[in-house]
């Protein structure tokens, strides 16, 4: 476990699993796509579905070097890394500096268009394990009222590279 307190607080039951995150994700997905991205669940409530999803769901914010705010247990299982290490680290650093540009054109596009589906990347866990995400789809993160507070993406398929 990480020494470095979050500076998200991480998703448990007193705070609903970042319940309202986790609504501002689905209701952006929704409005964006026309999909639903989590449906209601029947018990519990859609933080903790969200949380407990056997695809990954992850999103980072609007800092300069947007950093991540949300990362479901999928995803942190994927990139191997805890809540507290997460929530440090900035979204580029989860593509390989060889592919920087790639990302941040993906990221650019997501901006003017609003989402962008069945993109597939290869992308960096803290051991340094490549793997490829497949049929991501990438949105911004948008309220109600239309404000901007990051971008998402979400996808449940992804495969290791060797070495």
């Amino acid at each position: 476990m990480s020494e470095v307190a979050p500076r998200i607080a991480a998703p448990c039951a007193a705070n609903d699993w970042l319940g309202a995150h986790v609504e501002l994700l689905c209701a952006s997905f929704t409005r964006l796509t026309g999909r639903e991205l989590l449906p209601a669940p029947a018990h519990g409530t859609r933080g903790y579905a969200a949380w407990q999803a056997p695809f990954a769901l992850l999103s980072h914010g609007l800092e300069a070097d947007p950093l991540f705010n949300y990362g479901n247990r999928t995803a942190l299982a994927l990139f191997e890394l805890d809540w507290p290490a997460f929530v440090l680290l900035p979204s580029r650093a989860s593509a390989e500096a060889q592919r920087q540009e790639a990302r941040a054109e993906l990221m650019r596009k997501v901006l003017e268009q609003g989402f962008i589906d069945d993109y597939s990347g290869v992308r960096i866990a803290a051991s340094g394990r490549r793997f490829v995400i497949e049929n991501a789809t990438v949105w911004n993160v948008i309220d109600d009222a239309g404000h901007m507070h990051g971008q998402a993406a979400t996808f449940a398929t992804w495969r290791d590279l060797p070495g």
